[in-house]
Formats: structure tokens, sequence, C-alpha cells
């Protein structure tokens, strides 16, 4: 049962455009101009219960604006947005109640008073009984380990502690969703790892819907296993984790130690195209292959017999290289083929498809990625 829906959803801002010194500020209160800028541009998605879902892209690409029309910040220009059965921008106040938010860069705790006043008056604004009150704090102090720092003001919190307090207080009242901005941000590799291990154990045992906006590849390799890719206000991806690097990260790595130098090791992967040899040192070189076309198997029975193997290892492609080509801006719009036709809609994918290529040879060729 989906509890996020998503249909046709649009956010365009109007910007002043002012000319430079005072000149251009008094002009400007007789003749303004303005220019639009498509923040969300007309995205489609549904979230089920209990999913946990990474919502990611380049900075600037409309996560933030998706996420404030999610939690009822903003209103949409244009299109629909239902959460947990509520239209957020009209209903503020109940969507307030079934959903929490963690932001990275900023905290909803008091600056001045100790960690567990805090929360106490978290407690008190959304009347939560003083039996569920101690059983939930018992349950995060354990696993995030705040015994330390409860009573201590929140402006003096180390930013691993204070990440940790504000996961407490946007869950406290057991938010059926919940949205993590960058939930691990500047967090050393034990703090990390304590954050991932708390929010799959509460996706666990609550069942609660997450979604994660992140830069850390780890976040997103450890806890997702959907990802909706977004650029330039538009969805590139939506589908499985392991389809992402299936689909758009095919070159795995084998690397081959061996006992003494080889003569000329190119001749052996004659006959398989694609494939490129790399020699690091006299005894070590690697073979770069795409999978979809070959096996290790392949690659290795190549070197067998003529090469003094040692050892080898392969290196699979990662979900990084994927994210690596959407901030680069090298995925190719006809891509929305594989992505639709993966969901279930082919025609849908073909209607992008031709409407991307229209796009494209209206904007002289940009190569705009429209999915």
């Amino acid at each position: 049962m989906s509890i996020i829906e998503v249909r046709e959803l649009t956010k365009v801002f109007r910007q002043p455009v002012k000319g430079p010194g005072l000149a251009g500020a008094f002009k400007h209160l007789f003749t303004q101009k303005y220019v639009e800028k498509r923040a969300v541009d007309n995205i489609h998605f549904s979230i089920d219960e209990g999913e946990v879902v990474a919502y990611v892209g380049p900075n600037g690409a409309g996560k933030s604006t998706t996420i404030k029309m999610l939690s009822g910040i903003l209103i949409p220009t244009s299109g629909h947005v239902s959460v947990n059965g509520l239209i957020p921008h009209k209903q503020r106040m109940e969507n307030a109640r079934s959903i929490g938010v963690v932001f990275g860069h900023r905290t909803q705790l008091w600056p001045d008073i100790p960690v567990m006043e805090s929360l106490t008056l978290i407690k008190d604004m959304y009347d939560i009984s003083s039996e569920d009150f101690k059983k939930r704090m018992d349950f995060f102090v354990e696993l995030l380990e705040m015994s330390d720092f409860l009573h201590v003001t929140a402006r003096k919190l180390s930013l691993g502690q204070r990440m940790r307090a504000d996961l407490a207080a946007a869950l406290l009242h057991e938010p059926k969703i919940v949205y993590l901005d960058e939930p691990t941000i500047g967090l050393d590799v034990a703090v990390k790892q304590q954050v991932r291990s708390f929010i799959k154990k509460i996706n666990r045992e609550k069942h609660t819907t997450i979604i994660l906006t992140t830069h850390d590849l780890g976040d997103i390799e450890e806890l997702c296993k959907r990802l909706i890719m977004i650029d330039k206000g538009r969805i590139l991806f939506d589908g499985p984790l392991e389809s992402v690097t299936n689909q758009y990260a095919r070159e795995r790595v084998l690397h081959f130690q061996v006992m003494e130098r080889v003569e000329n090791p190119h001749q052996f992967l004659q006959g398989l195209p694609g494939c490129r040899l790399e020699e690091k040192s006299d005894t070590h070189f690697s073979v770069y292959f795409d999978k979809t076309l070959f096996s290790a198997s392949d690659i290795v029975s190549r070197f067998l017999g003529s090469a003094n193997i040692i050892d080898f290892k392969i290196d699979e492609p990662k979900i990084e290289c994927v994210i690596k080509h959407v901030y680069e801006g090298k995925l190719h719009p006809s891509e929305a083929i594989l992505r639709c036709a993966q969901r279930g809609t082919i025609l849908q994918g073909w209607v992008i498809f031709f409407s991307a290529l229209l796009g494209q040879l209206y904007s002289g060729g940009d190569k705009t990625k429209v999915l």
C-alpha cells in the first residue's frame, strides 16, 4: 500500500532580475522583471509503507524542494501530493504528526537548554504520555548511547552527539514517515555505523517509511533497496538499487598478481571486444570488461595456461559510478525506456523518450535529462 503518492508534481519559483547598484534597485521598483526556475518539473513516484528509499541527485537537482512539498512547507505550483492520505500543505498540522524530519545542517533542539529538556518539550508538543516517553527514551538512550550528553546544552554538543539527539527528537512521536537529509554528514566512522544501525532497526521493528537524501554512498548501499535519482527537477531513474549497477555500471575489473612478468599480456584478450588491460607493474595487471558480455571465468581462462597466477580478485561495479555519471550529466535520455520498462510502463517510456528528443531539437541539441 502506497503511503506517499506524487503525481505530475511541479514547483516553479519566480526570481527577480535587478540591475547592479542603487539605480538597478530603483528601476526594479517600477519595471519588475522576473525569470522562472522550475525546481521540480512534473515528477511522478509512489512509496509503499515500510520502504527505505534513497532520493539522490546533485546540488540544485530539486531534492530539498520535493521534501519541503512532502512536508507541507512549500505549496506545489501544480500536481498532486498525498502523504499518509493527507495533502501536506492543506493539512499541515495533521501531516506534521505523522512525519519526522532530520536535517544534517541544522538542528531542531533548543540551543541553550539541556538535550533532555528539549526532548521533554517535544513530548508535551505531541501529547506523548509519560509512560510512552520513558519507554521510547530508554530505547533511544540504549541504541544511540545518549546517556553521557542528555544533561548537556545543545550548543555544546559535538556533531555526532547532536545528530543522535536530533534523531531521537524526530522519532520521539513515532512518525510513520521520516525524511532524513544528510543524517551522517561530517560524522566519524563509528558514529556513522551507529546511526545506520539505528535507522535499520526502527525500519525493521516500527515499519517506518524512510526517505533518505544524501551524498554519502555508504548510506545508500547499506540502508536502501530502492533508488530515485533526480536532476534539473526531473526523475532520471526509479527502481531497485541493484538494477542501477546492472544497467549503467557494467564494468567489472579483474586484478591479477603473477609470479613473473607476462610477455605481451594484451594478446590473451584477442577476440574479446571491449576488454582492456592495464599493466600496474611487472607482476600486477588489471583487466576491465563488460559483465553483460563476458564472465570472470572467460577472462581467467585466457591466462591460466600462460601465466603463473599467484592471486586475483574481482572489483564489482559500484553505485558510485552511476551517481558520478548523473552528477556529470552523462546519462542519456533514451535510458527512459529501460527505466519505464522495468516498472512495467514501456509505452510511457517511448512517450518520454520522444518528448526528450523533441526537447533536445528545440533547445539546439542540449542533452537535457528529462526523466
